[in-house]
């Protein structure tokens, strides 16, 4: 099948890669018993941009004559927004075109977001990388966001979540056009735990302040100071000068969560860190954190993060040597 990898304006060349030698190995695998390869690996620019030199590949320009059977939308730099996604402008038409014509369009990481300006992403489920999805919602209410999710599919497009979790989706896709054990044959390739189901607990709690709302910014950093000490968020924000309807209007609007929400993911944010970096006990990061109840707390902390606080931190505070 003709596959082509999108080079987008900013792409992330850990991205390209990877994508490139998951179906350079799915292709070896062929050759080693004598079949015929099943990808034909195809590198695509828009005609002016720029693009990596690959050996081993041809860098073409596209056309409004091509025919792709599948199309691979890399990462680009999330410090890039919204710039790049607008000088990534000129792919949308053609992706469109090439997906009516028949093409599987797949994105990893924040390729999802050049997928969702296309259009080809409304009223479907979506993924990204877990600390890009505030800004994905924002800009896209009309996708169906999984912020959890590693991978989505529906209707032949398909998303997957940050940085590894690109290798899941591709292993998807061995076995979608290849076969389960040449995607498992795959895994093991590039020591892929085909058991992930989510990746909340990758995340960091990254609020966006940069929205011009000066009552709302009040609000963010009184939670910050006091997120420890008080007990409910009326305690925290009575000083902010404004009804308690209008606040929670204001801040739902452009952080895209309640007031309430902000405050236990800010407590959560804090339980990781000290998870991660101390040597508290449970019981200890709960009261630090702003919590007084141990069962509350292991249950908001699995909820929040996909885990429990004992295994978080097993997760991420040991040695890999």
């Amino acid at each position: 099948m003709k596959v082509g990898v999108v080079l987008v304006k900013d792409y992330r060349l850990l991205s390209i890669a990877a994508i490139v030698d998951v179906l350079e190995t799915a292709n070896s695998f062929y050759r080693e018993a004598g079949k015929e390869e099943p990808f034909s690996i195809n590198l695509l620019r828009f005609p002016g941009h720029g693009s990596v030199a690959y050996e081993e590949y041809t860098v073409a320009d596209i056309s409004p004559e091509d025919n792709y059977s599948l199309l691979l939308v890399p990462a680009f730099k999330n410090d890039a927004l919204p710039d790049s996604l607008g000088a990534n402008g000129p792919w949308f038409p053609w992706l469109v075109r090439q997906y009516a014509k028949g093409a599987a369009v797949a994105s990893f990481c924040t390729g999802a977001f050049v997928l969702a300006a296309a259009g080809l992403l409304n009223h479907r489920p979506a993924t990204t990388h877990v600390n890009a999805g505030g800004n994905f919602v924002r800009l896209f209410p009309q996708v169906q966001l999984k912020p959890d999710a590693v991978v989505t599919e529906q209707d032949k497009v398909f998303t997957s979540g940050g940085a590894t979790n690109t290798f899941h989706l591709l292993m998807l896709l061995l076995e979608i056009y290849c076969s389960k054990e040449v995607a498992v044959r795959a895994a093991k390739t590039f020591s892929i735990d085909l058991d992930r189901n989510r990746q909340t607990y990758f995340g960091s709690f990254t609020p966006y302040e940069d929205h011009g709302d000066d009552l709302v910014k009040q609000a963010q950093e009184e939670i910050k100071k006091n997120f420890s000490r008080a007990n409910t968020i009326e305690e925290i924000i009575t000083d902010v000068p404004a009804s308690r309807r209008n606040l929670v209007r204001r801040f739902k609007q452009v952080t895209g969560i309640t007031p309430i929400e902000y405050l236990q993911k800010t407590r959560i944010e804090a339980a990781k860190q000290m998870l991660e970096q101390s040597r508290y006990s449970i019981t200890e990061v709960m009261l630090e954190s702003g919590y007084n109840d141990l069962k509350t707390f292991r249950t908001l902390f699995k909820r929040t993060v996909g885990m429990t606080p004992t295994m978080y931190r097993e997760k991420f505070s040991g040695q890999v040597v």
